[in-house]
């Protein structure tokens, strides 16, 4: 309730005099003032001088286009173990034999990976980890492996060695 409500002609409502149901009603005036157009002089519309709250903050409702480049910065990475959380693209370089796995796969995650194997490191593959049968990134160079997470498996596949 409503307690001490002073109308702006100079006149006063006792206290717990006004409640909201007869606000909403429309049914108090004091000193030639009524309240629904006291109230209705300071009412902001949503969406132009607020903003409306809209509980989709991800905006998963709607197409999404953009007007700019969007892109990720690389994590880099000396371990083969890739947290997805921390970024779509990665730059890897082994330092010994090691094993390419994922963590934090997310269902449709996809980006890419440079893989720089400077001595001939064999590269295994974690259990999630999907290739086909042309995969072989244990020969010294440069490689760009592209991948894409369906929320269980990360399916890889690598070009040839680069350089």
């Amino acid at each position: 309730m409503l307690s001490n409500f002073l109308v702006t002609q100079g006149g006063s409502i006792a206290d717990d005099a006004v409640t909201t149901a007869k606000i909403l009603d429309a049914t108090i005036v004091n000193a030639d003032v009524s309240v629904t157009a006291a109230i209705a002089d300071t009412k902001i519309a949503l969406g132009t001088a607020i903003q409306a709250y809209d509980a989709d903050t991800a905006k998963t409702d709607v197409d999404q286009s953009w007007a700019g480049t969007q892109r990720g910065t690389p994590s880099v990475v000396t371990d083969g173990t890739l947290d997805l959380d921390t970024a779509n693209n990665f730059k890897y370089t082994p330092g010994a034999a090691d094993t390419l796995e994922f963590s934090n796969e997310t269902a449709g995650q996809a980006g890419f990976i440079t893989l720089i194997n400077p001595s001939a490191y064999t590269i295994s593959l974690g259990s999630e980890v999907k290739k086909g049968a042309s995969w072989d990134v244990s020969t010294a160079g440069t490689y760009l492996v592209s991948y894409y997470s369906d929320g269980t498996s990360v399916y890889v596949s690598a070009s040839e060695a680069l350089s």
